[in-house]
């Protein structure tokens, strides 16, 4: 059992006030903050809606942070994982471990070890609802991300 317990954990976590991130958050010394937040911002420039970041580091050992979205087509969401791995390739060189349904692009999920993605169009994320699942972890929402008021219908 211990050997899956982090320890030493960090004694400041992402800031959150009022569920918004800005962007000075991501010059802090939290590597894996700082990959969270550059997926969310990669999700905004592809119109990604319910951009949502969850820091399960003190809840899981699976990562430290879940950044999960919606995208609103198959095409939106291949799209939306394309600029992900795209700009965290530029900006951080790193890229994920693992990615699965691409091919069906209706829940494309992006494993970066510490953070990991899950983009997925409306029915999938009301169905599986994460966000219930992973109640205890710190919510963090980006101020320009799409609360869902501008979708298309």
């Amino acid at each position: 059992m211990t050997d899956y317990f982090q320890g030493n954990f960090p004694l400041q976590s992402v800031p959150l006030t009022k569920n918004t991130v800005n962007r000075s958050m991501a010059q802090t010394d939290d590597g894996s903050g700082k990959l969270a937040i550059t997926i969310a911002e990669a999700g905004s420039e592809r119109k990604a809606g319910e951009i949502l970041l969850l820091r399960v580091a003190e809840v899981s050992y699976l990562s430290d942070y879940f950044v999960m979205m919606t995208g609103y087509s198959r095409v939106q969401v291949r799209a939306i994982a394309a600029a992900i791995e795209a700009k965290v390739e530029s900006e951080l060189q790193r890229r994920p471990l693992r990615t699965e349904g691409k091919a069906e692009g209706s829940w494309v999920l992006q494993d970066y070890g510490d953070v990991i993605v899950h983009i997925m169009m409306p029915k999938e994320r009301e169905f599986y609802n994460l966000e219930a699942f992973w109640v205890h972890a710190e919510r963090i929402s980006l101020p320009n991300s799409d609360d869902g008021e501008d979708q298309p219908r």
